[in-house]
């Protein structure tokens, strides 16, 4: 059975990437949108938070592993998420390392950020522009949208022009690389 594909897209909170997965659902109906905030909803089932009893492994540890099982099962998914720290980078790149990805760096301005998590409600101010100072360091992407500049509609058919492409996809590979560089370092 063929792997199904990935298409990630990673950007802080308030960037646009739960919509912008809606909308490529739309472009791309044989795909599924799976969050890693959905996920966590999971998680948080199986915990008793108020009594403390929390599961010692990371969400991303399972989220990425139950994402290759998807794939290994031919589903088409879209990950929202963020590659935010070391330990989730190794979990996202041993998991999913030999599947089809296409890596989409997902930006917004800062201004439209802190204006986003204002009108939302839902995000403590500031979450957005403290992430920045992790996400898309050091990650090569096949594509890069830009949510204010342009279109939610416009940047899903972007990703999906891409993804229709001729060209190779080789982000996840050199992000994998560079993260492998840096790790060995610190390690």
């Amino acid at each position: 059975m063929e792997k199904g594909m990935i298409i990630v897209l990673n950007g802080v909170s308030s960037s646009g990437k739960s919509t912008l997965a809606k909308e490529i659902t739309r472009l791309l109906p044989d795909f599924f949108a799976f969050s890693v905030d959905d996920y966590d909803l999971v998680i948080e089932r199986v915990e008793d938070r108020d009594n403390g009893r929390l599961i010692p492994v990371e969400t991303e540890y399972f989220y990425y592993r139950n994402v290759a099982m998807f794939s290994d099962r031919g589903i088409n998914l879209i990950l929202d998420q963020i590659l935010h720290n070391p330990i989730t980078l190794r979990n996202f790149y041993s998991a999913l390392n030999n599947y089809p990805i296409l890596l989409v760096g997902v930006h917004c301005p800062v201004d439209e950020l802190k204006r986003r998590e204002q009108y939302r409600e839902d995000r403590r101010i500031g979450q957005a522009i403290s992430q920045l100072n992790f996400v898309h360091q050091q990650e090569s992407y096949d594509v890069e949208i830009n949510t204010c500049i342009n279109s939610m509609m416009e940047c899903a058919q972007e990703i999906v022009d891409r993804l229709e492409s001729t060209t190779p996809l080789v982000g996840f590979k050199k992000s994998l690389e560079k993260f492998e560089s840096t790790w060995n370092r610190i390690n």
